[in-house]
């Protein structure tokens, strides 16, 4: 047997065989382009399977060493990687900035951080792995446009619709171009050093030559657009790096846009810290001390047992026992099923979370059921469960040796949860304002109350809302 075969046979332990059948044929058969940087829930929709089975999957993959797992900060407007990090912990700066869209954007997790997967060397050597070998579309395809970005299996004849020229210059080279420039908007731009240089190319045609000279250095420096005429253009080329670089000379046409439009959903850091596989495996490898991360939206679900203490005094220590670990079993597995993930849990609390408002009141109305499901199976010994849910933003942090959130909207969701009384569930106004949270509601015939309360450490009222 094979590595690679032991390896997959070990996957199959934490994984569904069919899952894991596609990927070890894809491991086996797949294109080498289709083993870089994977988008797992463009995979999960092509073969036809669960988006959390298949996730869950590649994080089991990543722990057995068949694949890796990288963290690409992209930008949402070119879908360009801007830093490719193997883990969050190198995500150190606070803005990050797009030479070729001349744009900058706020580290956040929410849809500017992608998590993507490619095969291991050791599993399968693929041209990704050496991308100084690389031609220039492959180069795009592989290293610079992220797994958002639908690109077409004709990549380089779409590419020569939006470039006059492009090179691939050996570190220290210079290489001379002779152009005639359209009008309109140019950039010249390497992929490489992300190094981009705008031309405004307008007024009357010339017939003069124009001189333009671009070196590529690690040093990004803000540069001003340069204006030229229509007309024959000397582009000067200098790679000053100790790499190649691969300048081009891009036209922002309506071919450019049409291609830079082609997206697909991407596997967010957002949701993978919301997923439990992935708490299960990377809980306390996941942020350096003292790193926080930005999220602009995030929901937070607190439930906690209303009467334990004379729970303890009713039924005893051991049948209470069993029984709150239960009501802890059903939960994560509601929780789970919401793609929702367990954060911790404090005595008798649980601390969620969810991407979006509705998964989480869906997990709540559910947990509720269940509850009175177990005081059925259990002769009415059931847990009265009280449930707060708030949304907004946060930060990612370490506490405590784990991945853990901190900010004022942690501090509301806690403060909303000891307002429930027994079976019910508090929400703010951001959680029940949400579409999908008032479609899910009125499914269920369940209309919330509204009041206004004053939450401790929180100067002005806030409106909150009971379902009951």
């Amino acid at each position: 047997m094979s590595e690679a075969e032991t390896l997959f046979a070990a996957l199959r332990q934490s994984a569904g065989d069919d899952v894991v059948d596609m990927l070890e044929r894809m491991v086996r058969d797949a294109p080498d382009h289709a083993l870089n940087k994977m988008n797992a829930l463009d995979l999960a929709a092509k073969e036809g399977l669960a988006e959390e089975r298949v996730v869950a999957a590649l994080l089991n993959a990543v722990a057995l060493g068949i694949f890796e797992m990288t963290w690409n900060v992209m930008c949402p407007s070119c879908a360009g990687v801007l830093s490719a990090n193997k883990s969050l912990k190198t995500l150190d700066r606070r803005q990050y900035n797009c030479a070729f869209c001349a744009a900058g954007y706020e580290t956040t997790l929410d849809n500017l951080v992608e998590v993507t997967f490619t095969v291991s060397p050791r599993v399968r050597r693929i041209s990704a792995h050496n991308p100084d070998d690389l031609s220039v579309p492959e180069y795009y395809r592989q290293v610079f446009w992220s797994s958002a970005i639908d690109l077409p299996t004709d990549l380089e004849r779409m590419l020569d619709e939006v470039t006059l020229e492009s090179v691939d210059l050996p570190p220290g080279e210079r290489a001379i171009l002779s152009l005639h420039l359209p009008a309109g908007t140019l950039i010249v731009f390497d992929p490489v050093t992300h190094t981009a240089q705008f031309l405004e190319v307008s007024g009357g045609q010339t017939n003069e030559r124009q001189n333009l000279s671009v070196i590529f250095n690690k040093v990004q420096v803000p540069v001003e657009t340069i204006a030229l005429h229509p007309g024959p253009l000397r582009l000067t080329l200098e790679n000053r790096t100790d790499s190649r670089v691969l300048p081009a000379v891009w036209m922002a046409n309506q071919a450019l846009d049409n291609l830079l439009s082609r997206r697909k959903p991407i596997l967010t850091a957002k949701r993978l810290l919301t997923n439990q596989t992935f708490r299960d495996l990377y809980r306390t490898d996941t942020l350096a001390i003292g790193q926080r991360l930005k999220i602009l939206s995030l929901t937070f679900l607190f439930s906690d047992v209303k009467g334990s203490t004379e729970l303890y005094e009713r039924v005893g220590d051991l049948v209470a026992f069993d029984l709150v670990d239960e009501h802890f079993r059903l939960l994560q597995e509601i929780i789970v099923s919401e793609r929702g993930a367990v954060v911790k849990t404090i005595g008798d609390a649980v601390m969620a979370t969810f991407e979006t408002p509705d998964r989480a009141i869906a997990a709540a109305i559910r947990m509720r059921e269940a509850m009175s499901d177990l005081g059925a199976q259990r002769q009415h010994q059931s847990l009265r469960l009280k449930i707060g849910i708030h949304e907004g933003s946060c930060l990612a942090v370490t506490l405590n040796a784990q991945q853990d959130y901190f900010g004022q909207t942690v501090n509301i969701a806690s403060r909303v949860q000891s307002l429930a009384a027994s079976r019910s569930i508090v929400v703010t106004k951001s959680v029940v304002e949400n579409a999908q949270t008032q479609t899910l509601l009125e499914s269920n015939g369940l209309k919330p109350a509204l009041r206004r309360v004053a939450l401790s450490g929180i100067e002005d009222e806030v409106s909150v809302y009971e379902i009951s």
